[in-house]
């Protein structure tokens, strides 16, 4: 008998890969399949609700494995984190969930934030956990410009290029710009997103940002529906998974 335990994971994107294991170097998957291999004696896969790139933090990624009965969620936690310490990953919570729930199946919303530090003198202790974006911006005609992309749109014109998902059309239920404290917050929240649509949304508003483009424009950009229309692809550093949501 087993249990399946959700685990949400914050982690440091940086020394990593991405999420999802692969043979070119460390991931977050890796880490956390070693440690749950430790702590049961056994193959213990670890499924993510998300795959962030390489770079791309995390402080509400969720993940799913499948324990031994005797190891209940808070023994889980405990024991993962003690496991990974030597990794910037941490288990922030444990619960255990039905049989048949899965970590990224099961999903039916995603929360992102991207933070923007827009000054002239380089992070010291933000290294590597923003973008780092020399010029100022209008925050306002950022948020006017976003405005046009929530809801139901094809987002072909902010899809990357390997983007292996059937169809580009997305509900954006959240795109909002603010100023938080010197940096600006871009948070974006949908059920699903496409590779790269995030950080190629930032990056088309850095230009409407910058005083280069107008609202119109990018709306332009998404009646277009090609990547080659829209703004340059916003570094991953300043990307961040806050949450994943669930009906259970």
């Amino acid at each position: 008998m087993t249990r399946r335990i959700f685990i949400t994971v914050e982690y440091d994107g940086g020394p990593f890969v991405g999420w999802q294991r692969q043979d070119n170097g460390l991931s977050v998957q890796q880490v956390l399949e070693d440690a749950a291999r430790e702590l049961t004696g056994g193959d213990c896969p670890v499924q993510g609700a998300g795959r962030t790139d390489s770079g791309v933090h995390a402080t509400g990624q969720v993940a799913h494995l499948d324990a031994p009965d005797k190891f209940d969620a808070p023994r889980v936690m405990a024991a993962l984190n003690a496991l990974t310490a030597a990794y910037p990953v941490t288990i922030r919570t444990a619960r255990e969930v039905p049989a048949d729930a899965h970590a990224r199946f099961s999903a039916t919303g995603r929360r992102y934030l991207y933070r923007i530090l827009p000054r002239r003198a380089p992070p010291a202790l933000d290294r590597g956990r923003v973008w780092h974006h020399r010029a100022s911006l209008d925050v306002s005609a950022m948020g006017e410009a976003a405005a046009h992309l929530v809801g139901r749109h094809d987002f072909t014109s902010f899809r990357a290029s390997q983007c292996q998902a059937d169809s580009p059309l997305r509900t954006l239920d959240v795109l909002r710009v603010e100023m938080a404290g010197e940096e600006v917050h871009v948070h974006a929240a949908a059920r699903s997103f496409l590779h790269h649509q995030v950080r190629n949304i930032v990056g088309t508003l850095a230009l409407v940002g910058t005083g280069k483009w107008t609202a119109q424009d990018v709306v332009a950009t998404l009646q277009a529906r090609d990547r080659s229309a829209a703004g340059p692809t916003a570094p991953p550093q300043g990307l961040y998974l806050t949450g994943v949501t669930y009906p259970f």
